[in-house]
């Protein structure tokens, strides 16, 4: 669907997309190295622009400590306690805790001066900058205004709403990575009571592709690895993630590792600064010199190429293995774990012979010699460690690709021992531990089990539908009410304008806010925005403070109290909010409610670790949770493959054989990619600069390598319009600033959400459904503005 065709409803309706702003944008040399003065300027302007010192300081004295609060931005862990620094937060979280913190407020008197339409009129960042949402908010049908509603009565609405509904599967439910473990327990409780599986949350745009691959192969969806790891390993391989944005606290690990001489390889269409040289901004040392170069190794690969650039590395590290053999040298591969520990090597490996290498540099766009540099290192490197996030999860072949990254460590048997393992990069703070508290529309039939015998009732066993699916069914006029515990599910998803008129079809769109956003804009015919708590801030229900918790990167559960009082004593805890829902929802005396009006909602708000008790007698591995949380560090989860025990049919981990992707580009057409600038987190915007790519001031650029330009007779600073193709279908996004870059030929990039309008909605990865945002067919023209 291109701009051309969005239907005619969507034309008159309050705009899904930011305006343009090219004219602002001014282009400077790129950065050579991340961290350093500059993440301290932008410290200090986040704190007076957003706090003012003393709330931002006080703060940011518990963001990551315990007895504090966990950083609302990524999911990579702390420090066990007694060596965690004083100040365990960085640049990007600075950002995002000042956001949250901020002494603006907005209410009845804003939405009273500003139309919806004349608010979706600004751009995202604008919007972010307003302040915090003080109140709930009602817009009727038909309104062009939110007005202010009682709590007690914005509730009955979505009652009214979700009791009438024709089928329990005619609403979905929406989470967010931010939402704690007990109301994301407490949320997908009640959504089963109500009757459906509609679960889609935010790890379908991400790591679901990963969730998938792991699974398969090692039989658990989550990484193997711990911090600790990363002080033992000889080489770290991070495939497709910018450590020094997506997650800057992990840059102190790799700084680490790096000074001891292990070898870092970066493998990423675009050298990101963080990972050629990183200085760090609270060690006085770095801020006066040149700080520590990172990646030994950068290989950039044609977006998409990962997988093929494995194969390679895999292909020499076996011509090693059979010299090795044949002199009668030292084994190169694990042989001992492969035959004990795996099964399917004799069919990877005659796969691996039949590719050739010339097929592989094609496709990888890295010449053999840099692929025998890879796979070197590899052969000198006792403990491996393999990173990667969204760079290799947003593709067609995105589980494949993951799983060839699984093969690459099951060679040398770098998993379940120290200092070497998997590690896919969770992007926010609790998008595992979600998943973890059951947010997932296909449940295990064991967790549903012991969900129905906990709770007196029988779950859904339907899958329920996913992200893509979602949209499809609201678009299908399918789904009468989505409700969205958090996050930006407008500037999260695909096909911008698709989703958008899915969004318009909707009776009601419910969403559990801190801030304004481009999502509350674009909504069903009647809408309602709940305020809720921030992590920074002070959580208490009948007076006593309660404690929420979140599951890191590594399964590291541990707990997160805020410190600062509420911007406003309208807002309410999400757990509150969930109960509310299901108060409301449940007292309609149906039998079919029964077992919804048999659970004590308030006893469960009024106290959490309630709620702990009731996930430690239905998810495995939290018994005892209330004691455990309540340890400095928390506790570890299970993982049956960090001991080496393999969770699949056959009880061992698996080599899996894949074609090689392919990527066929008509004559003119490039492979887009999506990524975040330095000032953003996920779809929220901190600022208009991506200081390390050298952009100031706007968000609206595509950067192309030089021989593309000139091919298309573009130079620096040309306008044009970005037009993708998928199948017989064409999607158009205006007026974007060309910047030359260091990125490999018939690539391009260009941020998120305002690239997201080109994501074809049926784009997805085989398996996973995950959007394929950075594999996108596009042609670039001329702006005709």
């Amino acid at each position: 669907m291109s701009e051309s065709s969005v239907p005619a409803s969507a034309s008159s309706s309050p705009q899904a997309q930011q305006p343009s702003d090219t004219a602002e944008v001014v282009v400077s040399s790129v950065s050579d190295a991340a961290g350093g003065l500059g993440a301290i300027t932008q410290t200090w302007k986040q704190l007076q622009t957003h706090t003012g010192f003393i709330r931002g300081a006080k703060a940011l004295l518990r963001v990551n400590q315990p007895g504090g609060f966990d950083c609302p931005g990524c999911a990579w862990p702390e420090p066990e306690s007694e060596a965690r620094p004083t100040l365990e937060f960085c640049e990007n979280g600075v950002k995002a805790v000042a956001w949250e913190a901020t002494r603006s407020r907005i209410g009845a008197e804003f939405f009273a001066q500003h139309s919806v339409r004349e608010l979706a009129a600004q751009s995202d960042f604008w919007l972010g900058q307003q302040g915090r949402l003080s109140e709930p908010l009602w817009l009727p049908p038909g309104g062009e205004h939110y007005r202010p509603i009682a709590w007690d009565a914005a509730l009955a609405r979505i009652a009214e709403h979700l009791q009438r509904l024709p089928s329990p599967n005619a609403a979905a439910f929406y989470t967010s990575g931010r939402t704690s473990n007990e109301a994301a327990f407490l949320y997908q409780l009640f959504v089963r009571l109500f009757g459906t599986n509609n679960l889609p949350d935010c790890a379908d745009m991400c790591h679901e592709s990963s969730g998938v691959a792991l699974r398969e192969t090692i039989g658990v969806g989550k990484g193997t690895v711990q911090l600790s790891d990363f002080e033992q390993c000889d080489a770290i391989f991070i495939l497709g993630q910018n450590p020094g944005t997506n997650h800057p606290r992990m840059m102190t690990a790799l700084k680490r590792a790096a000074e001891r001489g292990c070898q870092i390889v970066a493998i990423n269409p675009l050298a990101e600064a963080a990972l050629v040289r990183f200085r760090h901004p609270q060690e006085p040392e770095d801020l006066l010199g040149e700080g520590t170069a990172i990646a030994s190794l950068h290989l950039p690969v044609r977006i998409g190429g990962d997988a093929a650039l494995l194969k390679g590395i895999m292909k020499e590290i076996l011509a090693a293995a059979d010299a090795a053999r044949k002199s009668g040298a030292r084994p190169v591969l694990d042989e001992a774990f492969i035959a004990q520990h795996t099964d399917g090597f004799s069919g990877f490996r005659a796969a691996l012979d039949a590719v050739s290498f010339e097929d592989i540099v094609t496709d990888s766009g890295i010449d053999r010699p840099r692929i025998k540099q890879a796979a070197e290192i590899w052969l000198r490197s006792p403990r491996i460690i393999a990173c990667w996030a969204m760079g290799l999860t947003q593709h067609k072949e995105s589980v494949a690709t993951i799983q060839e990254v699984v093969n690459l460590l099951l060679l040398g048997g770098h998993l379940g021992r120290p200092g070497a393992g998997l590690c896919p990069v969770r992007g926010h703070s609790n998008v595992q531990g979600d998943r973890t508290m059951g947010i997932v529309e296909k449940p295990e039939p064991a967790f549903l089990q012991r969900l129905g015998e906990r709770f007196h009732f029988q779950p859904p066993k339907t899958p329920g539908l996913d992200t893509v699916a979602t949209i499809h069914a609201m678009r299908d006029g399918d789904i009468g009410v989505f409700f969205a515990l958090g996050g930006n599910f407008l500037s999260a998803t695909p096909d911008t304008e698709f989703t958008a008129e899915a969004l318009r079809r909707v009776a009601l769109t419910v969403q559990v806010s801190t801030k304004l956003h481009r999502g509350h804009l674009v909504t069903g015919r009647e809408a309602l925005i709940l305020p809720c708590l921030g992590r920074s801030e002070e959580d208490r229900q009948a007076g006593v403070p309660q404690l929420v918790s979140v599951e890191n990167s590594m399964g590291i559960v541990h707990a997160s109290s805020g410190n600062l009082p509420p911007t406003s004593p309208l807002l309410r805890s999400e757990v509150a909010i969930v109960c509310g829902v299901a108060q409301a929802v449940f007292a309609d005396p149906s039998p079919r409610w029964d077992a919804g009006r048999c659970i004590d909602w308030t006893a469960l708000a009024a106290d959490y670790d309630r709620i702990r008790d009731e996930i430690a007698a239905v998810v495995p591995g939290f018994a005892g949770y209330n004691a455990r949380l309540r340890t400095r560090d928390g506790f570890l989860l299970p993982n049956a493959a960090r001991e080496r025990r393999f969770l699949t049919e056959s009880g061992r981990a698996r080599f899996t054989t894949h074609p090689l992707p392919e990527h066929r580009l008509a004559d003119g057409q490039l492979l887009l990619m999506t990524l975040r600038s330095h000032d953003q987190f996920n779809t929220t915007i901190y600022g208009l600069d991506d200081r390390y790519r050298g952009i100031v001031g706007g968000r609206r650029v595509l950067f192309m390598n030089p021989q593309d330009m000139a091919k298309r007779n573009l130079t620096s600073q040309s306008r044009v319009d970005i037009t993708s193709h998928f199948r017989d279908e064409q999607r158009t996004a205006s007026d974007f600033l060309v910047v030359p870059y260091a990125i490999p030929p018939r690539c391009a990039a260009a941020y998120f959400p305002e690239a997201n309008a080109l994501v074809p909605i049926d784009s997805f990865a085989e398996k996973s459904r995950t959007p394929t945002s950075k594999s996108i067919v596009i042609t670039v023209e001329k702006h005709r503005g």
